[in-house]
This record gives structure tokens, C-alpha cells and sequence, in this order.
């Protein structure tokens, strides 16, 4: 079916046990483990910096590019969409905003 050398299936198995135990540390301990403070403070502003990160490069760039801002229609939705939530604090009227602004200059325009 597929062959298999000895090197590979050590790597897997390292790795593999190196997962597990590196998963697990919080259950072997047999005392309980708490975060520090600054942790625990720093570990709320994770959601919200994991979204951006996948956000903001779709808004700012094409094929690995900086996008020229005055031809694409993502940077007006993107403004659109930020100027309703500033107005009215509703994540679909947000959404709904920025597709509005989004679909005509994309579809029409061509942007």
C-alpha cells in the first residue's frame, strides 16, 4: 500500500510523544496550576487578536501585495462596515453594510 522506512515511523512517533506530553503537562501535575496574572489578563485579548490576524491581511492584501487603495472594493465595505458598528453597535447591520457597499463596486465596477 504505501511504504513506510523505519526513519519516518520514529519521526512519528517522536512527534507524537512529544504532543501528548506536552497536552497533558496540565493533567500530570499533581497540584493545582494556576496562570499568573499578566497571563490570565493577556490570555482576554486573544480572540480578538487571532481575528484580526486572519482578518486584517484579507482586507490590506491581494496575492501577497499591499492592495492599491483606491481601486478595491474591500477598503470601502471595510469603512462602511466600521462606520455602522461605530453608529450603532449591531453586527448584522455591520455585515449587511459592508456587503451593500461591498457587492455593487465589486460586481459593477469590477474593483
Amino acid at each position: 500500500m504505501f511504504d513506510l522506512d523505519p526513519r519516518t515511523l520514529i519521526t512519528i512517533l517522536a512527534l507524537g510523544v512529544v504532543s501528548v506530553l506536552t497536552r497533558s503537562l496540565f493533567f500530570i501535575s499533581s497540584s493545582p496550576w494556576t496562570l499568573p496574572r499578566w497571563a490570565q489578563r493577556g490570555l482576554n485579548y486573544a480572540p480578538i487578536a487571532a481575528l484580526a490576524a486572519v482578518v486584517v491581511p484579507e482586507i490590506v492584501m491581494a496575492q501577497g501585495a499591499l492592495i492599491t487603495p483606491w481601486s478595491d472594493a474591500r477598503v470601502y465595505a471595510t469603512i462602511a462596515g466600521l462606520g455602522w458598528f461605530y453608529w450603532k453597535r449591531g453586527v448584522l447591520g455591520t455585515i449587511v453594510t459592508g456587503m451593500a457597499v461591498y457587492l455593487p463596486l465589486h460586481l459593477g465596477l469590477g474593483w
